[in-house]
């Protein structure tokens, strides 16, 4: 009997999660509290729609004609390592059946359950939100060791990783973090690109409709400027 996945969303045509145009399942379920977070309608796992791992594949086989050599599904959260068992299912079968596949997560969980769901995976975009402990602890919710004891194995494992960083201006905006970043991507082969991402506050809106205080609403969104100043620097 296969598991049922709680999911959020799906984005049939996604442009900006992962290479080419891809097939986007928003999983339920996260286990950490980003101040930046977008998706606070997202930490709950209760709610959503039920889907069998056949059901959300057969979607994307739909889609495949678009897809081209680089694209193909891409499961996000939420944290879709909280349902890695269902996750590996959807990835097992996309593999069956050609599509390519990527996981787009924290990295803050490491276990049985979501190396098997690697084994299935092509490629990770990683979430590296802070360079310091103190931070990630402040305003994330874990230790920063998480996600590196995660890329650590990436890199055991030959998985291609993309590095994802929203910068948050006043937080990680400074020269010093991007140097820090620069050095853990220069230690990790697996890692072949990057992405610097301007921190928004369009979320305001949810965490108004949720009734829920939104921890970032007075630290101003990053310019066109840093961003692209910060980008070279990388």
């Amino acid at each position: 009997m296969s598991k049922k996945g709680a999911v959020h969303s799906i984005q049939s045509l996604g442009t900006v999660d992962g290479p080419g145009i891809r097939f986007v399942v928003f999983l339920r379920g996260c286990n950490l509290r980003c101040g930046c977070c977008h998706n606070p309608d997202t930490w709950d796992m209760l709610g959503g729609t039920e889907y069998s791992a056949e059901e959300i594949v057969q979607k994307a086989i739909r889609y495949k004609e678009y897809f081209g050599s680089q694209g193909g599904i891409t499961l996000s959260g939420g944290e879709p390592l909280l349902q890695a068992e269902f996750a590996k299912e959807v990835f097992a079968l996309a593999k069956k059946n050609g599509i390519n596949t990527c996981l787009d997560t924290s990295g803050s969980v490491l276990n049985n359950k979501v190396k098997e769901l690697l084994r299935f995976t092509d490629r990770v975009l990683l979430d590296i939100k802070y360079t310091t402990d103190e931070d990630y602890k402040k305003y994330a919710g874990c230790s920063l060791s998480a996600p590196l004891e995660f890329l650590d194995y990436l890199e055991k494992q030959k998985i291609p990783t993309t590095i994802r960083q929203v910068i948050i201006p006043t937080l990680n905006d400074s020269e010093e973090n991007i140097k820090a970043l620069k050095s853990i991507i220069q230690k990790h082969k697996n890692v072949d690109s990057a992405e610097l991402l301007p921190f928004k506050k369009i979320c305001q809106v949810k965490y108004d409709n949720m009734g829920i205080e939104f921890p970032f609403a007075h630290i101003p969104e990053p310019t066109h400027d840093l961003m692209e100043k910060l980008k070279t620097m990388l």
